[in-house]
């Protein structure tokens, strides 16, 4: 077994060109993604087979390119931008690349900045930014330094590309259900004021009544900060203001989970007494008791594409070219939801 693992470890270019029946230099061409070779198939089958690895070091000093992609998220422990950044990786690893991620803590902007900064220090080619709160000024004068991605914004320029779903429709999408069904206290437990996602779904929130002739009682509006905690208080304020409600469209699932469990804790039944619509379509949503309405954004594969475009931008040609998914809103109907215990007469 020793003597195997040697040569593994020993296989050089030259065995990989030997071995597919091709020059040291067409193997280079196709490693560093110049070349569309028809023996192309035969090099992949050669590096697989001897496993051969790059010196990524000696073609990093060679190039400048450093085979590294800073990706930028805001909270290691959040599943938004966790699931976006193992998208990233998922379809970084096909291309050789590997990313080096980094938390902005949902600092201030001159913090994240710094952060960006960093990775830009570290010799990276390119960096994908999850959320977050630099403004896309900010973002465009960092691009003239290297490539960025964003998820979660609009924001363009020659060496910078977003990626975002409609969050205002989503918005709608949610609310609407909840008036077809026949709510018309429906409560908004919103996000984070400044983010242009908590402020897009509200909106969403605005259109679906407005589009229904219905008034919004603003004090059914009630500000989370998209966490648990944040969702449990504004629940609790909304029941304890005594204002009448029927139904909640909470603005992520995770405030949804904290306005559950406070209604859990008092006794009131979801969905025989108030229904509950979330938002992001996160995995375990499907497994509450009951499963929670939601509309799903697809998360992950916003990372894929992310990915992929700052790959694009980098002018790596893609050895993956495998369809990512859909990347529209879907509104996920599930056991949270039902008709209000009075319909409204």
């Amino acid at each position: 077994m020793a003597s195997r693992g040697a040569s593994e470890q020993s296989a050089t270019l030259q065995d990989v060109a030997r071995l597919a029946g091709v020059s040291a230099s067409t193997v280079s061409r196709i490693l560093n993604g110049h070349v569309d070779s028809p023996r192309r198939d035969a090099v992949e089958a050669a590096i697989k087979k001897l496993r051969f690895k790059p010196n990524l070091v000696a073609k990093s000093l060679r190039s400048g390119v450093s085979m590294t992609i800073g990706v930028l998220t805001q909270d290691f422990d959040n599943p938004y931008t966790s699931r976006a950044a193992t998208g990233v990786e998922d379809e970084l690893r096909s291309s050789g690349y590997t990313p080096i991620l980094v938390s902005g803590h949902w600092g201030r902007d001159g913090d994240e900045a710094d952060r960006v900064r960093l990775l830009m220090s570290r010799k990276i080619d390119g960096i994908v930014v999850i959320g977050g709160r630099l403004s896309n000024e900010q973002l465009l004068d960092l691009s003239e330094q290297q490539p960025i991605v964003v998820i979660g914004r609009e924001c363009h320029g020659p060496r910078l590309s977003s990626l975002d779903v409609d969050q205002r429709r989503g918005g709608y999408m949610a609310t609407r259900h909840l008036i077809e069904l026949g709510h018309r206290r429906i409560a908004h437990i919103a996000g984070i004021e400044y983010q242009p996602d908590a402020i897009a779904r509200m909106q969403g929130y605005m259109d679906a009544h407005r589009e229904a002739g219905l008034s919004v009682d603003q004090r059914l509006i009630v500000r989370g900060d998209f966490s648990e905690l944040g969702g449990m208080q504004a629940m609790q304020a909304l029941l304890d203001s005594g204002v009448g409600l029927t139904a909640v469209f909470a603005a992520n699932d995770p405030s949804l989970n904290g306005a559950r469990l406070v209604l859990f804790n008092r006794g009131i039944e979801v969905p025989g007494q108030v229904s509950l619509v979330g938002f992001d379509g996160f995995p375990p949503s499907a497994y509450s008791v009951p499963p929670t309405t939601t509309v799903r954004q697809p998360i992950y594969e916003m990372g894929c594409t992310a990915a992929r475009e700052l790959l694009r931008l980098l002018g790596v040609k893609q050895l993956n070219d495998a369809p990512i998914g859909s990347l529209e809103l879907q509104l996920m109907v599930r056991g949270s939801t039902a008709p209000p215990p009075h319909p409204a007469g």
